[in-house]
């Protein structure tokens, strides 16, 4: 009787019923992975529910069913991004140290290609666009991105973008967004005509690096180190409509259409989580503790979990502890 007293004044009040506490994230688990090195980008495979976690030399796979380890595509040079091509039982993997995107088979996790890159160097984002359907990898120290067919697995062209590439995501329709982390700006890219048509500042952003796209609302979310915020900008107009505080050493951020949250993992030991109001309008709704360095994520829309890659290290030192890279599992109370 109590609980549904409680209920019924919530909705009078015109709140969700426990809304607060469905939205906040607790740690859940930590999953050990094998090998050592760097670590970069997450990204995930929703058809066949994997994880593939970029280090050092090879890319980790997670089943997120069981959440455990379930192979590994390895002996490469040093891996940044990885893309997924479901249609084609494919996945595109950015080996930057060797200016190459290496194509396995995402059943087998053999490589089945590997594509060296013309005009390139320092492949470092990576992402497919349905639309085109081509892979595009944006090439942090030439200022542009290759373009790869991902059936006949040869670069077919190159888009100059005017400076440094970070994060980039497609809307699905022929536009993709990379932010430019040397010039605090965003691009807009017809896939089609591998044209930049539109570059936007985003000031009072400095050094854009993780990109998220709410496309019903048309706004992209990029998350930046210098101001140590996240700005909201309205893609139509290039405006930007709202900055949020978060933490420091920001890399990466991602957006749940369904929760109405957005997540900015930051390397000071945080992830600031954000409450999406109406298209212009956010509030800081937890500020969650997670170990020093676990700067990127990767966000399951199904279930709404997010995972953090992070290594322990010697104190006040960049140098990681081997044997003790992991995948950190955080999820809603």
């Amino acid at each position: 009787m109590k609980k549904q007293i409680l209920m019924l004044a919530l909705l009078a009040a015109g709140l969700p019923p426990l809304a607060s506490k469905a939205q906040t994230y607790v740690a859940d688990k930590s999953i050990p992975l094998t090998g050592d090195g760097g670590y970069d980008y997450l990204s995930i495979d929703k058809v066949n529910h994997r994880l593939y976690v970029s280090h050092g030399t090879q890319v980790n796979v997670i089943d997120l069913v069981t959440e455990k380890p379930v192979g590994s595509i390895d002996n490469m040079k040093g891996v940044h991004g990885i893309a997924i091509v479901n249609k084609l039982n494919r996945g595109f993997i950015t080996d930057g140290k060797a200016n190459a995107v290496v194509a396995f088979d995402l059943k087998t996790l053999k490589t089945i290609a590997t594509i060296a890159l013309t005009g390139a160097n320092g492949p470092d984002a990576i992402m497919y666009d349905p639309y085109s359907d081509r892979v595009f990898s944006f090439n942090g120290e030439s200022n542009n991105s290759s373009v790869i067919d991902p059936k006949t697995l040869k670069q077919v062209g190159t888009v100059a973008l005017g400076g440094g590439p970070e994060f980039a995501v497609a809307d699905g329709k022929g536009k993709i967004y990379n932010n430019l982390e040397d010039k605090n700006s965003l691009n807009i890219i017809d896939s089609k005509t591998l044209k930049v048509i539109k570059n936007y500042p985003l000031a009072p952003c400095g050094g854009p690096t993780g990109l998220a796209l709410d496309a019903v609302n048309q706004r992209v979310f990029t998350v930046c180190r210098e101001n140590k915020g996240m700005s909201v900008v309205d893609i139509n107009t290039g405006k930007v409509t709202a900055t949020i505080p978060i933490g420091a050493g920001v890399d990466a951020v991602a957006y749940d259409a369904e929760t109405k949250l957005v997540f900015c993992s930051n390397g000071d030991g945080t992830t600031t989580i954000i409450k999406q109001k109406t298209a212009d309008e956010y509030s800081v709704i937890q500020t969650l503790k997670t170990p020093l360095r676990a700067k990127t994520l990767a966000l399951d829309t199904q279930t709404h979990k997010i995972y953090l890659s992070v290594a322990e290290f010697e104190p006040g030192t960049r140098k990681a502890l081997p044997g003790t890279f992991k995948v950190l599992v955080f999820k809603q109370q």
